[in-house]
């Protein structure tokens, strides 16, 4: 494996970066409305918030950035268990927020353990995987030990419960024991019990079949569980070519809740219209392409699945939040990345980009 470095991907970097600029102006467009009003009676108090956020990620990518990733290798049991260990202490001492026990508070901030388990899992299973390649298309001694990687942090997710989370943290696992050499046939047949069990999760709480109506027909209860849908259409239709203009926006006025946060795309489109819109996903096709890239190019197979998962783990969370705010998924609580509002999302998704910045500086 050759170990001489060269120049980090520089589309990565400018695509990364143009998207966060995005974020931190939109988050401020769409959050100046609630945040002028108490208790926060500032507002740029989640534009700063943000802002602060967004540079600790900054810092973070510049720094793993230039970690040469065969390190992480060494440290990935140890990350993974430590995954496992705030997984558990967030359901004994977390806070609950929105239904959902899923975040440790430390003095002003607060971290959610469940978004670092996505990165933990990813190290861990690209280490696994690479140890054990010969392995995986056994289906006992392969596959299921594979499996069982991310499926023990996703069953401590789901007992917050944050099914948003544990769908991403398993959707990146698949994605990778699956380049990785599986068997299509196990998948199949683990593909129809994933769904048994996915349906068994949304009966066992009276709220997900009420979002899994609402998703079908939000107008059939639009004051309850169909009240974001409805109102996320009517942010992004009126938005038409051009937009009405940034700052612009309607739907932001306590219209459509936490506007800054899961649904910030329905902002986007709604003031900076169709053209803003596929701005975004064109920079994040951008950013898949090269992150994609990266893995196939990747000197070692741990390099090139590390950079798979974390480019997967974006790409899932892109599909699965647009998906929601333009009606196509039923809603779930999913971050845009880089643009939502939120420390732990923004810090770790830039932290995996510098992962994957030192995997593009040894490609072949």
């Amino acid at each position: 494996m050759s170990k001489v470095r060269s120049a980090p991907d520089f589309v990565i970097i400018f695509a990364t970066l143009f998207l966060l600029g995005i974020g931190i102006v939109m988050v401020y467009s769409a959050s100046a409305i609630v945040a002028q009003k108490p208790p926060f009676s500032d507002p740029y108090f989640f534009a700063k918030r943000q802002l602060i956020f967004a540079l600790l990620g900054i810092t973070s990518m510049y720094i793993t950035m230039n970690i040469d990733y065969w390190v992480w290798k060494q440290w990935a049991k140890p990350g993974y268990l430590v995954s496992i260990g705030l997984l558990i202490l967030v359901l004994i001492i977390g806070i609950e927020v929105n239904g959902s026990k899923s975040w440790l508070g430390f003095g002003a901030f607060g971290i959610q353990p469940g978004e670092f388990a996505k990165l933990g899992v990813v190290a861990f299973l690209a280490r696994w995987l690479s140890d054990n390649q010969k392995q995986i298309v056994l289906f006992r001694k392969g596959l299921m030990p594979a499996l069982g990687i991310p499926v023990l942090c996703f069953g401590l997710i789901m007992l917050q419960p944050d099914l948003g989370t544990g769908t991403v943290l398993m959707g990146t696992a698949v994605v990778m024991i699956f380049a990785s050499g599986a068997r299509v046939s196990h998948f199949v047949g683990l593909g129809m019990i994933g769904v048994v069990g996915f349906i068994g999760l949304v009966l066992s709480a009276p709220y997900r079949i009420k979002r899994i109506t609402s998703f079908l027909d939000p107008w059939s209860d639009p004051l309850n569980t169909g009240y974001q849908i409805i109102q996320s259409l009517y942010a992004i239709g009126p938005g038409g070519l051009l937009g009405l203009g940034l700052g612009q926006s309607r739907q932001k006025h306590l219209y459509l809740p936490e506007p800054y946060n899961d649904f910030i795309f329905s902002i986007v489109a709604e003031e900076l219209g169709f053209i803003g819109g596929t701005l975004i996903l064109l920079l994040f096709l951008l950013l898949l392409w090269r992150g994609m890239r990266t893995a196939i190019t990747a000197p070692d197979l741990f390099g090139s699945l590390l950079a798979l998962g974390i480019i997967g783990m974006i790409a899932i969370q892109v599909v699965i939040n647009i998906g929601v705010v333009t009606g196509m998924f039923p809603v779930t609580g999913i971050t845009l990345p880089f643009l939502s509002y939120g420390g732990s999302s923004l810090t770790l998704m830039l932290t995996g980009v510098g992962v994957l910045l030192n995997i593009s500086r040894f490609s072949r």
